[in-house]
């Protein structure tokens, strides 16, 4: 069954009974078996698909996810720009997993294996993710729990959503610290064809990072990879994503 997924892509509980050759019935309860693992998951429609917890079991990128492909080609050269870490990371069941890294040459670096969860009240890809979310999904985040890592995460609701317009403002967020003492980050979402925040590229390392000129030249390198990515997804609003607010 994840085989066919993987080939096929998402697909109807009926379509995936017939390619198997099973009752449509024994089918669905397999699908919410693996759902309930978080193998894979429905999407807008209604199909079933994927999930990234794969990459939290087998730390290999599927044939069948499209953002590890499409933003690969921008990583490289980010990475050797910064000499910081390059990060890819999507939105998958209420947590920032993830999918994809290019090491920068920076003593320290944010080293997150390749299927780390994370929760999305902190850091800079996932609060990049949820300022773009919806209201209600950005109230029930925002009512916690929201675990604290160090002196610097956001542990307040308020302070939270005040944190997410700041970010919408400017169109990226800053991780000072909020994950791991010493390494800060900067990220930036990427959205779908339906202009739901999908994911998000970040830069972390070392280097002092705070809103303003100082990271203008790694906003600048993010919104040119993110604004390709999500264009090549079938994003069609406006960009960079400055004047989006939270989706109702």
């Amino acid at each position: 069954m994840l085989d066919l997924l993987a080939r096929k892509g998402a697909m109807g509980v009926r379509a995936v009974a017939q390619h198997l050759d099973l009752p449509v019935g024994s089918t669905h309860r397999l699908l919410e078996d693996l759902a309930a693992e978080r193998v894979v998951e429905r999407n807008e429609a209604g199909d079933w698909q994927l999930a990234y917890r794969l990459l939290e079991i087998t730390d290999l990128q599927m044939d069948g996810i499209q953002l590890p492909r499409l933003a690969r080609p921008f990583f490289d050269a980010m990475a050797e720009a910064t000499r910081e870490t390059v990060n890819l990371n999507v939105l998958s069941d209420g947590n920032c997993i993830c999918v994809d890294k290019v090491r920068g040459n920076e003593g320290m670096q944010l080293d997150w294996r390749i299927g780390t969860s994370s929760p999305l009240h902190c850091g800079g890809s996932a609060k990049a993710i949820l300022a773009y979310m919806s209201e209600a999904e950005i109230e029930r985040v925002a009512q916690g729990p929201l675990p604290e890592f160090t002196a610097h995460t956001i542990t307040s609701p308020d302070a939270l959503k005040a944190e997410l317009g700041r970010i919408r403002q400017r169109g990226y967020a800053i991780d000072a610290e909020e994950m791991v003492l010493g390494i800060m980050c900067v990220g930036m979402p990427i959205f779908d064809r339906a202009g739901k925040p999908v994911g998000a590229i970040s830069i972390s390392g070392p280097s002092h990072k705070a809103p303003g000129e100082s990271v203008q030249h790694l906003v600048d390198m993010l919104s040119n990879a993110c604004g390709q990515v999500s264009r090549a997804l079938g994003y069609i609003g406006g960009w960079p994503p400055t004047h989006l607010s939270a989706r109702n």
